[in-house]
């Protein structure tokens, strides 16, 4: 093959709001078409040629992963009633072995719950595998777990396995004391699953043929799946359900709700007849979550909402209240609100609540004794100023709460907060092996300037000692939706750029949280265009930042990021030497146009609805990347897709890929790389993973010219 594939043409006629669309390439939709993949497989074909030359520079990253990688290696045990529990990997394995030992209780609360020493590679006495993920994925194509839960007894494990990619699971459950499987099987469920308190019933969510989870169903044990019941069902097109235990696992919550609104129904197991209760109608258009605790001897709930507070704030309110119209119940107030700070949610145990916000675009948890709530937080501080730190446990009847932190430049460390006397104990870094030293890389805060005046903020990540010469190549990376905030987060595999000399940017464009409720508003809906002008914005702060040469310039972002890959090419295509796309929602109105399509009605409270709306629907026509591919010389561009993908379909980069060679001007190489057997997040396993995130970024890397590692003087 010397030539990129072309697809054939069949017209197909789009007309909405008086706009008539041809698409030439939709039926490229048609999954089950021999064409279709005939065609995906000459697209790989093609992008293998294209970057045949780069594969020594992608085994060069894949080696330095695993280098540095410590691959057997274990996490923290947490324990759980009467059992540690803990998740271990083995070098040359992909997949996870799920363990516990027992605990033993001695009547000292600090050490009976302080975790084990489990030496990486020693035999544990005692363990108990739970689930080998190994023996598990044996010869599947594909292999992901969507969710684990035990019975309150810890002798039964549900557990749910996708071994296709789309993540539609197959739920099984193992008697832990026999080790042998019930004949109990559930196939085509969601994620979330529970046992109740007795541990004769699971609970689960299924989807529904637009892959929105609509369902909370109940499943007796040994009984046909076919006789299980419906909990709920939501039948509003636009809502998403879920669930969840309270932290005594007494109460099933169940969740149903969009971005911008939400209701909450609660079971008590311990009176059932009463059945679900509703803490606050949807017709209240009230954003809000719910945490139940016992104060006083009371049942109450924490809620965290979005009632006169932009950014939520917390209120307690006495579960009795619920009986009352909304205006009439008394509420008491745990946290204001504030225009500065994000409340993002809560969590509790026996003794205490655990608040997530977000201050300066950092997460946070301020912690309060629920005899108190009124008192002061604690807020346990670190030393660097861009990090996360996030509630990892806060088992119910713990002494303790668990904290997982991390920096652009600090690898992950897993914290206990002693609740009695505020202290952080560490339990573990995660070793980064090859000679990795923290303080041979800098993490800062700049701000570019939007056209209109707001300012967006950057992390910059660098090698220490790099000149600031403005002739160093650099990445720039971005999201912008849902309020997802790219937070700090250390990563291995950036490490490979970052010691060829590239700089690593994160744009925190409008369209994600970082700044609160207004950050993501401002790029939402009819503000949607902030998002793509902010990502311009910030390459033209490092193009005249001095750090890098403004020819040497690549872009990436995945799924809604790659949406945003797809709308600053059209923007500003001079201004990027390459492109990669990661399952890119580059089709946006074709599917959003279409509720019958995945998650389609989902979006419309993201995007808005251009089937009722034409605003809406014309505004989209001006950004949607597929729609807006125009005759300028693009730059390199290499979009990454699965064919398995539920959430963004093949068929998006697949149409645009077809759609940008035939319109370039350029003569830059334009490829679509095809993972037959993957889903949204693309291959699985871990060794897959790695030699994913190595293509990619040796596509990036070769079209910088960076290939190649610089000597430096490791003494020190």
């Amino acid at each position: 093959m010397t030539s990129a594939p072309i697809a054939k043409k069949i017209p197909v006629t789009r007309s909405h709001h008086n706009d008539v669309f041809t698409d030439n390439y939709e039926w490229l939709r048609e999954k089950e078409n021999p064409e279709v993949v005939a065609h995906l497989e000459a697209e790989q074909a093609f992008t293998d040629q294209v970057t045949e030359h780069q594969e020594p520079l992608r085994q060069a990253i894949f080696n330095e992963m695993k280098t540095r990688t410590q691959e057997t290696d274990l996490s923290v045990p947490y324990r759980r009633d009467d059992w540690w529990y803990y998740v271990r990997m083995e070098e040359g394995k992909q997949y996870a072995i799920h363990c516990r030992v027992a605990a033993s209780d001695t009547g000292d609360t600090l050490a009976d719950w302080t975790p084990p020493t489990v030496a990486a590679g020693e035999p544990v006495p005692g363990e108990q595998i739970l689930l080998d993920g190994n023996a598990e994925a044996e010869g599947k194509p594909f292999f992901s777990i969507g969710g684990q839960a035990l019975s309150r007894d810890h002798r039964l494990l549900a557990f749910a396995v996708d071994n296709a990619g789309d993540e539609r699971f197959t739920l099984r459950i193992k008697d832990l004391q026999t080790g042998t499987l019930l004949d109990d099987e559930i196939s085509n469920i969601f994620y979330g699953i529970a046992f109740s308190p007795d541990g004769t019933e699971l609970f689960y969510t299924v989807v529904d043929d637009s892959w929105r989870p609509y369902q909370i169903k109940s499943h007796i044990l040994g009984t046909p799946a076919a006789q299980d019941t419906v909990l709920y069902q939501e039948d509003d097109l636009g809502m998403w359900t879920g669930f969840d235990l309270s932290a005594d696992r007494s109460q099933l919550l169940i969740s149903i709700g969009c971005s911008e609104y939400s209701e909450t129904r609660i079971l008590d197991f311990g009176n059932r007849e009463a059945g679900l209760t509703t803490v606050i109608s949807r017709d209240e258009r009230v954003l809000y979550d719910v945490d139940p605790v016992t104060v006083d001897g009371k049942k109450q709930l924490i809620i965290t909402h979005n009632r006169n507070a932009r950014n939520s704030m917390v209120s307690l309110v006495p579960f009795a209240e619920l009986a009352k119209p909304l205006e009439q119940q008394a509420w008491t107030t745990v946290v204001e609100h504030s225009e500065t700070v994000r409340v993002n949610g809560t969590a509790s145990n026996a003794s205490h609540a655990f608040i997530s916000v977000r201050k300066d675009t950092t997460d946070k948890v301020q912690i309060l004794p629920l005899a108190d709530l009124l008192a002061p937080p604690v807020e346990p501080a670190f030393d660097e100023a861009l990090y996360t730190v996030e509630l990892s446990l806060a088992e119910f009847a713990a002494p303790l709460v668990r904290l997982n932190y991390t920096s652009f430049v600090t690898p992950p460390r897993v914290y206990d907060f002693l609740l009695s006397t505020g202290e952080l104990v560490l339990r573990k870094e995660t070793p980064v092996l090859g000679g990795f030293r923290a303080s041979d890389y800098v993490a800062e805060r700049e701000w570019a300037t939007a056209d209109d005046g707001t300012r967006i903020p950057l992390s910059v990540i660098r090698r220490a000692d790099l000149a600031r010469d403005a002739g160093n190549p650099a990445v720039i990376y971005g999201y912008g939706s849902y309020e997802a905030s790219m937070d700090p987060g250390f990563a291995i595999p950036r490490l490979s750029l970052l010691d060829r000399g590239i700089v690593f940017v994160i744009a925190h464009v409008r369209g994600g949280g970082e700044l609160g409720r207004a950050w993501y508003e401002d790029g939402k809906k009819l503000n949607k265009k902030n998002t793509f002008t902010d990502f311009v914005a910030a390459t033209d702060w490092l193009a005249g930042s001095g750090w890098a040469d403004p020819t040497r310039i690549a872009a990436m972002g995945g799924s809604a990021g790659g949406l945003l890959m797809g709308a600053v090419l059209n923007l500003a295509p001079e201004k990027y030497a390459a492109v990669v796309a990661q399952v890119p929602f580059v089709d946006a109105l074709t599917t959003i146009l279409d509720p019958d399509l995945p998650l389609s009605a989902l979006e419309w409270e993201e995007w808005g609805n251009p089937i009722t709306d034409p605003e809406v629907y014309r505004y989209m026509k001006e950004y949607t990347p597929y729609e807006n591919v125009r005759p300028v010389a693009y730059p390199k561009i290499a979009a990454v897709t699965s064919f398995n993908d539920t959430r963004v379909l093949y068929v998006e980069p697949a149409k645009w890929v077809q759609a940008l060679r035939e319109t370039s001007t350029g003569e830059a190489p334009i490829v679509l790389k095809v993972e037959m057997d993957g889903g949204h997040g693309g291959a699985s396993g871990r060794y897959e993973g790695w030699k994913t995130r190595a293509w990619d970024y040796a596509f990036l890397a070769d079209a910088l010219g960076a290939t190649e590692l610089p000597p430096r003087n490791t003494a020190g």
